[in-house]
């Protein structure tokens, strides 16, 4: 069996995690790393038998498929140039800093016919994926996405760099039109806004109250979805799924019962990484598309445009 040819490019807390479920999938071989730091790139090369980089213009003639795992600010002109070679490509979140950006290398890799999928983690959580087989029409959904401030993700707002994950659950299972958007957040510890809170209104009647921080003592990771049918809560961090299904008891009167839904022990990024790897063997379209990855890079800065205009209204 021929094994796919992989380079990793960003070799930093993301990209060594890539680097290991890679070496985990027998299909794979890793041939390069790319990082700007020739010292970090030459430590992982020798870690893992491979070329070592600090130009990824270099890998293109060498690789399959590569994983981008660099600040959001260089994600278009990295992807673009796989892109145009005619290699497949596993983008990180948020996949861009422009809805044109992410227009256009969509547009390469479908006319290219190449595999593009966007690194959006929590579609592969396994409570999320549990979900999926018990969930009905959401009417209203809560997220508390809360961290500790960490230097590393503030090239961006905390809007594009925690909250766009539960943008994307909240699309994935709501499938509605955008009705209204209103936001507000605030800079604490950053340049950046680094705590924010949406209220999104879908044409379905839907709506989705998000909040996200990054300067937060204890973590919280949590997504509620409320409906007729009952309550479904989900716990990222401990991939954990409470599922109360309202059911009409004796008399008429309304029982709440738990439903018990199985979670399977998973790793989201080695089933994130066995997916692209799948698509680009198999040709079919990742779990998450780029056009997926745009839907929750657009509604992520219309919210981060609300939250300044709220701001600008501050005495």
């Amino acid at each position: 069996m021929k094994k796919i040819r992989i380079g990793v490019v960003g070799i930093g807390h993301l990209g060594n995690y890539h680097l290991q479920k890679y070496r985990e999938l027998s299909n794979c071989r890793i041939v390069g790393v790319v990082d700007i730091k020739e010292e970090r790139a030459r430590k992982a090369a020798e870690m893992y038998g491979c070329l070592a980089v600090s130009d990824h213009r270099k890998l293109i003639n060498s690789v399959d498929a590569v994983s981008i795992a660099v600040p959001t600010i260089s994600h278009y002109g990295i992807a673009k140039d796989f892109l145009e070679a005619s290699i497949d490509v596993l983008l990180e979140k948020p996949m861009t800093t422009t809805i044109e950006e992410a227009d256009e290398l969509i547009a390469i890799a479908e006319a290219k016919g190449l595999i593009f999928q966007i690194g959006l983690l929590e579609r592969f959580n396994p409570a999320i994926v549990a979900l999926r087989t018990v969930i009905g029409k959401p009417l209203f959904i809560e997220t508390h996405r809360l961290h500790p401030f960490f230097e590393r993700g503030t090239d961006v707002d905390v809007i594009l760099d925690l909250m766009i994950h539960d943008l994307d659950i909240i699309l994935h299972f709501v499938k509605s039109t955008i009705l209204n958007v209103e936001a507000v957040g605030v800079s604490i510890l950053s340049d950046k806004v680094d705590i924010a809170n949406a209220r999104i209104t879908f044409s379905s009647g839907c709506v989705a109250n998000v909040t996200a921080s990054r300067v937060t003592g204890k973590t919280m990771q949590k997504i509620r979805f409320f409906g007729f049918e009952g309550y479904h809560a989900v716990d990222y961090g401990k991939r954990e799924l409470v599922s109360l299904c309202r059911k009409n008891g004796a008399g008429g009167n309304v029982e709440i019962s738990a439903n018990p839904v199985e979670v399977k022990i998973l790793d989201p990024l080695e089933e994130e990484i066995r997916s692209f790897i799948e698509a680009v063997i198999s040709r079919n379209p990742p779990p998450v598309t780029g056009k997926e990855g745009r839907d929750a890079l657009e509604l992520a800065l219309l919210i981060a445009e609300k939250v300044k205009r709220s701001q600008e209204l501050l005495p």
